[in-house]
């Protein structure tokens, strides 16, 4: 069962995304199938093997002043965007530039609520962080010398930056953190606002992912690992997960943030909750730096663990969504994982997609997507099917939607969303339906 008896609601979602500039427009995109894959129209472009990727639809520079994105990575400008966005939905005055007082707990002019900063927190969480800056920032140093490097490149490329640009803008006191274990990056971040609210450090928390860094660096290295699919001559169908003929991943940039807060402050002010954040469950697979164990035992563990720290029972997972980036070996191996997690009945009674079809892999901000993702499902009582699913891999023997949306059971539900990262690092997020 929980540590605790609070129990932390969700109150608003943000996104920016290879789908759309915000969560609306990225959800509906989703469920339509489409896909944010795209051919890169680089320069130096036949200088790597992969030529495509998930870039986002609506580039940061059209929302935040030009001033302003001098300071900040591109890794960190959207991560604000799409705080901004989960701020508002949650209900909430936006940010006025100015440090909140202790106390501030009132209606705005504006009929938005705002917090005592002091019991505001924000985790947020990038994989590799300011890529981009470090790279133009060096070639800066080598042509122009040390003179012409921005006073700005370390904050820049700090991959805690992003949360401590949203802490500041916020007035978060409360802690600001970044956890950084590659791919599980932004499912970390989940478990750890999840836990500040629970041990009564915050009544909110700002939480979330982000990540920006399709670079060419990014594209050879990926490509010297033969961890990327290769099919430069249609991007759109490159990310296939399940699918017989899926030859690896896809890179894609993006941010998601969404709003915690204890259920006690929530229904306080009157907020609509989009779903309960009820428990994470963590494991290390101690088996290889890039390579996930084959047995699948830790991904496993994680499930459990998310299971018992819910307090909830296998049977009432309705939906999964899982970590499966389309590489031949990972796909299969997670379901076996689930089926060892959850046991084979619960686990063939629980429908399966895998969004990254169409939002490519956001590396740290994938699990923050994802989450906001299940919660959605939940809520909407609807499953995006996976895209590019043309031929189902034969070793697949769970419950996969394809082709359409799925329609969930009404009434009380509950679902899981799966990250994993190299180095071993397994997460598993549950999600329960406000009913």
């Amino acid at each position: 069962m929980s540590k605790s008896q609070t129990r932390v609601v969700v109150t608003g979602l943000g996104a920016t995304t290879p789908l759309g500039g915000d969560m609306p427009s990225t959800w509906s995109a989703l469920l339509a199938g489409e896909s944010g894959v795209r051919k890169l129209d680089w320069d130096n472009i036949d200088d790597v093997p992969v030529k495509f990727a998930a870039t986002l639809k609506v580039d940061p520079s059209e929302i935040i002043p030009r001033q302003t994105m001098r300071r900040l990575d591109r890794n960190q400008a959207i991560a604000l965007i799409a705080a901004r966005e989960a701020w508002v939905d949650a209900g909430f005055a936006p940010p006025t530039g100015g440090k909140p007082q202790k106390g501030m707990e009132r209606v705005g002019v504006d009929g938005g609520f705002t917090v005592d900063g002091e019991r505001l927190g924000v985790v947020l969480s990038s994989g590799i962080g300011g890529l981009h800056t470090a790279l133009n920032s060096y070639d800066v140093f080598r042509e122009k010398g040390w003179s012409r490097v921005s006073p700005f490149t370390v904050p820049m490329l700090m991959p805690n930056g992003a949360s401590g640009h949203v802490g500041i803008e916020f007035g978060a006191m409360a802690g600001s953190h970044a956890l950084v274990s590659a791919c599980a990056s932004s499912g970390e971040a989940v478990g750890y606002a999840i836990d500040m609210i629970r041990a009564g450090r915050a009544d909110v928390v700002i939480c979330g992912g982000t990540e920006s860094c399709i670079h060419p660096l990014q594209m050879a290295s990926f490509g010297a690992m033969r961890a990327m699919s290769t099919r430069n001559d249609e991007p759109a169908r490159a990310s296939r997960p399940y699918d017989k003929n899926r030859d690896g991943f896809v890179l894609g940039e993006g941010s998601a943030v969404m709003i915690f807060e204890s259920e006690e402050h929530a229904r306080a002010r009157g907020a609509d909750v989009i779903g309960y954040a009820s428990g994470c469950g963590y494991s290390g697979d101690a088996y290889d730096i890039v390579l996930p164990d084959p047995s699948g035992a830790g991904q496993a563990k994680a499930m459990q663990r998310a299971l018992a720290d819910a307090g909830l029972r296998p049977e009432e997972i309705v939906h999964i969504n899982a970590h499966a980036t389309s590489t031949p070996a990972g796909d299969v191996a997670e379901l076996a994982s689930i089926k060892a997690g959850l046991g084979e009945d619960a686990a063939r009674g629980a429908v399966i997609t895998a969004t990254k079809s169409m939002t490519g892999h956001l590396l740290g901000g994938a699990g923050a997507l994802e989450s906001a993702f299940t919660l959605l499902a939940l809520k909407e009582g609807l499953v995006p099917a996976v895209a590019n699913l043309e031929d189902m891999d034969d070793e697949v023997d769970l419950d996969i939607a394809r082709d359409e949306p799925r329609k969930l059971p009404d009434g009380p539900a509950a679902a899981l969303n799966n990250s994993f990262g190299f180095g071993g690092h397994n997460v598993s997020v549950a999600f329960e339906r406000a009913v």
